[in-house]
């Protein structure tokens, strides 16, 4: 078995040759002052599919590119990863994008000054109700909210991180269908690769994860999706590439190349189905996310089921480049972060919206990554974002949209 895998990924690594061929062997930085400062780069990432971009640069050689060794960690949980980013055990990780801002603002542990280099997919995440709610009649929103009226016990749902994505998709679509999560249920955090044997014993109703873990919950009859994120916020962000401020400020060639090398993997992702296919057969391996090929690659292709026959082709799985778009840290992005962290209380002061979102996303970082790897910018640095409710955000006045809702802390 070990040999197959190894041939498997002697074959990957053949496979981009082309893509990294004709360099010099210096690599793609200009001779002598940009080379970067750190050869070797540990990133962390949690067993996600949305951790491939890493996955496959290191993989693929996309590093060694740029002149740099991605040494790949697998962590546990979300806490773990925040703790190892703040205390310089990792350079860099797969992380939630509110992870990095809340504990930029002291909301999610240990205040340190943080840092995005760039997002790592779009879409791809999901809200998963137990089987035993959807035989009750509980099987999206509306019933759901229906049947915590008609039973009024406790109910449990769970995400991944505070104030990361999961919880704000979860608390958002609980609010959109009048069930205040604060209020009306039990919210617990569960680690994602352990919560379908969480659903199995009965240790919650829902929760709010990646994939693969609700299709894998489907798989073993224990759930069924009631929603999409990206139904929620078509073309959401999700995973960053995240670091401390005081990493890129030390080593920022390194920072370039890591975020360039990062790029190229995403790109090479959607390049094609064919490529799709051999990441989702790569992570999938027991060093990275650790279940089958076909857990994987189902949702990453756009293939969906519910786990109550309805089947569908989604026009927004996760993508990992989209000429670009996936990858650029918007600021009107993490600014919409900011206004959901402050609506359900987990800031106790009105942020400065857009200064925290220009400290933390790390913009000409980006766009001098983007410039080596020859990827297209957008025209501006905010985006107009639309949400499930027909609540529109531009970032031209975050406090307002913060204090519209309803439903709140």
């Amino acid at each position: 078995m070990d040999n197959i895998k190894l041939t498997r990924r002697t074959l990957l690594k053949a496979g981009a040759a082309t893509a990294i061929s004709g360099l010099a062997t210096q690599g793609v930085w200009a001779a002598g002052s940009d080379k970067p400062e750190k050869e070797e780069v540990k990133v962390g990432f949690i067993p996600l599919t949305d951790c491939a971009s890493v996955i496959m640069a290191s993989v693929l050689g996309f590093d060694k590119k740029y002149g740099i060794k991605i040494v790949l960690s697998k962590e546990a949980s979300w806490p773990g990863v925040r703790d190892k980013l703040v205390n310089g055990e990792l350079d860099a990780a797969h992380v939630l994008y509110g992870l990095v801002y809340g504990v930029h603002l002291g909301a999610g542990g240990p205040k340190k000054d943080m840092a995005v280099l760039m997002n790592l997919n779009h879409n791809g995440q999901a809200i998963t109700l137990s089987k035993k709610l959807a035989d009750k009649g509980a099987v999206d929103g509306p019933s759901l909210a229906k049947l915590m009226k008609a039973d009024p016990r406790e109910y449990s749902f769970a995400q991944t991180f505070p104030t990361g994505t999961h919880a704000m998709w979860l608390y958002y679509w609980l609010a959109s269908h009048g069930i205040n999560p604060l209020h009306d249920a039990k919210v617990i955090t569960v680690p994602p690769p352990q919560m379908v044997a969480n659903m199995r014993i009965g240790n919650m109703d829902g929760f709010c994860v990646g994939e693969p873990w609700n299709h894998r919950a489907i798989v073993d009859g224990v759930g069924i999706t009631a929603t999409t994120t990206q139904d929620i916020w078509r073309d959401h962000p999700e995973k960053v590439l995240g670091t401390s401020a005081e990493w890129v400020k030390k080593y920022p060639n390194t920072a370039r190349a890591l975020t360039a090398a990062v790029l190229e993997a995403g790109r090479w992702i959607d390049a094609s189905l064919s490529n799709k296919l051999k990441m989702a057969e790569t992570i999938a391996d027991k060093s990275y996310v650790n279940t089958t090929v076909d857990v994987i690659n189902q949702r990453i292709l756009g293939r969906y089921q519910n786990g109550l026959g309805k089947t569908w082709d989604d026009p927004n799985p996760m993508r990992f480049y989209n000429d670009g778009q996936v990858n650029f840290p918007f600021l009107s992005d993490g600014m919409w972060f900011l206004t959901q962290q402050k609506r359900w209380g987990l800031l106790k002061s009105e942020p400065d919206y857009l200064a925290v979102a220009t400290q933390i996303n790390q913009l000409d970082v980006y766009k001098d990554a983007a410039g080596m790897a020859k990827v297209a910018l957008p025209k501006s640095n905010m985006r107009t974002i639309k949400m499930l409710d027909g609540a529109t955000f531009d970032g031209k006045n975050p406090k307002a949209f913060a204090d519209s809702f309803k439903i709140k802390a």
